[in-house]
């Protein structure tokens, strides 16, 4: 997979994580373990898609 194909996955699943979370966020009782979970995963794909975009950029 090339970096480009990988930081569209990435992108991917970065959304769908946000959607995710408003889903959680929106529930009469959030559950907040899970919300800070997901919040955590989230952040690690966004650092890993600016560590990839770095990369490129520095090729």
């Amino acid at each position: 997979m090339s970096q480009e194909a990988r930081i569209e996955s990435l992108q991917a699943r970065h959304a769908a994580l946000e959607s995710q979370i408003a889903a959680e966020d929106g529930r009469p009782r959030p559950d907040a373990e899970l919300l800070n979970r997901l919040k955590i995963d989230k952040l690690h794909i966004k650092q890993e898609i600016e560590r990839l975009r770095s990369a490129l950029q520095a090729a």
